[in-house]
């Protein structure tokens, strides 16, 4: 793995000469919190590299290089989210993949099948729980990390010359080109709902005091101890915990280490002692709004055309338009159509 800052540099000058460059990432969601940048991967012209986001070397010579190439990722959405929220990268252009065999209409997008079904070669299956923190990674993770780049550019040629024949090569252009605007705007956690976890609808207002405070609690640990959230309780049991406090019936999980129930006896007192003037508001289920017959209607007439359209071209019916994006198109057919992207608008347009 590239650790030092002159073996960026030499990288970099490497990908100066590339036509072409793949790229992915490996966090470690699984065991950290927030999750850390634990490895990049490059694939280029000259070969292959594994980068060390973890080491004292600076990614600023190489990240500055990227920002300004297309890349060719497999799945793009979670690595650009990663960068732009770990060193505030933002691509400028990208060719996804998977983004590519959706358009085409492939039963199977991932990149195991479509690197076995395009190129012929079987990638092993790596492992879904690994510590991409950990120093050294095995010669069985790294051989792993570096087959997610090493076939990306065949596999792009081959998708690009597929779309071109279809003349679907402006929609996967376009489609890229507006994840990547997506994935630039920088994601901010709304720290007022945050706590309301799904099934908290069903409690009180103390219990939803409660909720808020175990749930603060809670976040405060695990940032302390650097593991995620679920590994200091589950969503289900901070709920569970919260409903009980509230019925005057609070019990601390036997499970929870002596070290952390001082913490936690603390939230379930501060819940319980808050004033009743106090107490956040008990919210409605989040449901859509009703419509009218007419509307209903067209929802149902788009709804149809929609999906006839997605039967003929053989791609899944919400790549030409969402649930929430024919409800917007019934209810005031221009402004929809300007949510679209002129591919979708094109298809839908009367």
């Amino acid at each position: 793995m590239l650790a030092r800052d002159s073996e960026i540099e030499a990288l970099v000058a490497e990908l100066r000469a590339s036509p072409w460059l793949a790229l992915d990432t490996e966090a470690d969601s699984l065991h950290a919190y927030p999750e850390k940048l634990c490895l990049i991967q490059i694939s280029h012209a000259g070969g292959d590299a594994l980068v060390d986001p973890l080491s004292a070397a600076s990614l600023a010579p190489l990240l500055e290089h990227l920002a300004g190439r297309e890349l060719i990722l497999h799945g793009a959405d979670f690595d650009l989210r990663l960068l732009r929220r770990t060193r505030g990268f933002v691509a400028a252009e990208v060719f996804d993949t998977a983004i590519a065999a959706q358009l085409l209409g492939r039963p199977r997008h991932g990149l195991r099948d479509l690197v076995r079904e395009l190129l012929g070669v079987e990638l092993h299956k790596g492992s879904q729980h690994a510590d991409w923190s950990r120093r050294p990674l095995s010669a069985q993770l790294l051989a792993y990390a570096m087959n997610d780049t090493r076939h990306l550019c065949p596999l792009r040629a081959a998708l690009a010359a597929d779309l071109l024949a279809r003349g679907r090569l402006d929609w996967h252009r376009e489609t890229c080109a507006r994840l990547v605007k997506t994935c630039a705007v920088p994601s901010v956690p709304d720290l007022e709902r945050a706590w309301r976890l799904k099934g908290s609808v069903r409690l009180d207002r103390r219990g939803l005091a409660v909720l808020r405070e175990l749930w603060r609690w809670r976040e405060a640990l695990a940032r302390t101890l650097d593991r995620p959230p679920y590994f200091v309780l589950g969503h289900e049991v901070l709920l569970d915990l919260a409903a009980r406090a509230a019925r005057g019936d609070s019990v601390v999980p036997a499970t929870l280490k002596t070290r952390d129930r001082r913490g936690l006896e603390e939230a379930l007192a501060r819940g319980l002692e808050l004033p009743n003037d106090a107490l956040p508001a008990r919210e409605a289920p989040d449901r859509p709004p009703p419509v009218t017959r007419e509307v209903a209607r067209r929802i149902d007439a788009l709804r149809a055309r929609r999906d006839h359209l997605a039967s003929a071209l053989e791609i899944d019916p919400s790549l030409i338009a969402t649930k929430a994006e024919i409800a917007a198109l019934a209810e005031d057919h221009e402004r929809g159509l300007a949510g679209l992207m002129t591919w979708q608008a094109g298809l839908l347009a009367p």
